[in-house]
């Protein structure tokens, strides 16, 4: 089959390295322009860009689709489909009409739960039980269109956003190998118009961690926002990102470091922190954090 492949983060290589392996052609590969990044602020492609550069693939990495010639230039592609993971343009209906079978999405959610930008890290943070991935066909609204395949994975206790992005990025990757083998479909599943909630891009301003609420809130807003952009707070003068915690029965007064290595007092309950990092240096665990870090007991977060 005739593919050409949309995805620009980590989460979109595992898609589009399932499809080569499944031994269907990949003609193009688009994906974000390359960016500034790190200390000198060289450009770099994105890890979509770089895996299929290595394969030489060729890559195109247009700002948008309002030139009517990159338009054209997809649609002479003569592509089958179009597999869309994660790419980050709007595609304009000249695009989502051009493949034979359309353009078919990876979508991290149970639909129409999350739709949007950050559904990995919202259903974490929400507190949900289940999540997902979908494959849909793609239409003009966000994340509206009728749904292929659906597979479900559970939240685990320990999961983080860095946890669950990796296990949908393989279920994922599965999901979509199963739906081109049965191309065309005739009738995918309209989304139920219940339900339907919307995954908003994170904001640094969300991190700050507030003791105040109850250890099950901050569990779940510390899980759903490691590692990155990472919640935080601060001691000591200093801020210090959590990335890894596990409720205790222990209490005491909100944001006072109650038992040692380190359990901090919640609204209700307690966080005893697994994983934690210093401005300036690495994720580490509790035990290496507090060797070198004096946090005593009765010390306060804020």
């Amino acid at each position: 089959m005739r593919i050409a492949f949309m995805g620009t983060p980590d989460f979109s290589v595992s898609a589009l390295r399932a499809i080569l392996s499944a031994g269907h052609e990949v003609i193009a590969v688009y994906s974000q322009p390359p960016r500034p990044a790190g200390r000198g602020k060289k450009e770099h492609p994105s890890p979509v860009h770089s895996f299929a550069e290595n394969l030489d693939i060729p890559v195109y990495t247009p700002l948008n689709f309002k030139d009517g010639s990159e338009r054209q230039k997809f649609i002479d592609l003569d592509i089958d489909v179009a597999v869309v993971v994660a790419y980050g343009l709007i595609l304009p209906q000249e695009i989502l009409d051009g493949p034979k079978y359309g353009c078919l999405n990876i979508h991290a959610s149970l639909l129409p739960r999350w739709r949007g930008a950050a559904p990995i890290q919202r259903a974490i943070m929400a507190g949900d039980a289940e999540t997902g991935v979908g494959i849909m066909q793609m239409e003009a609204g966000l994340d509206t269109g009728p749904l292929i395949l659906e597979k479900r994975l559970p939240i685990s206790g320990d999961d983080t956003a860095g946890s669950l992005h990796d296990k949908l990025s393989i279920l994922g990757a599965k999901a979509i190998i199963e739906v081109l083998e049965k191309l065309p479909v005739n009738e995918p599943e309209a989304q139920p118009h219940e339900g339907v909630t919307y995954a908003k891009k994170i904001d640094k301003a969300e991190a700050r961690i507030n003791w105040t609420k109850s250890a099950t809130e901050l569990k779940n807003h510390i899980h759903g926002l490691s590692p990155f952009p990472g919640a935080w707070t601060e001691i000591n003068g200093e801020r210090l990102k959590i990335l890894g915690v596990t409720i205790s029965d222990k209490t005491g007064q909100a944001g006072e470091v109650i038992a040692e290595p380190l359990i901090i007092a919640c609204g209700d309950k307690s966080l005893y922190i697994n994983r934690a990092q210093r401005a300036g240096k690495g994720p580490m665990d509790v035990d290496a954090l507090v060797n070198g870090f004096d946090i005593a007991i009765g010390s306060k977060f804020s």
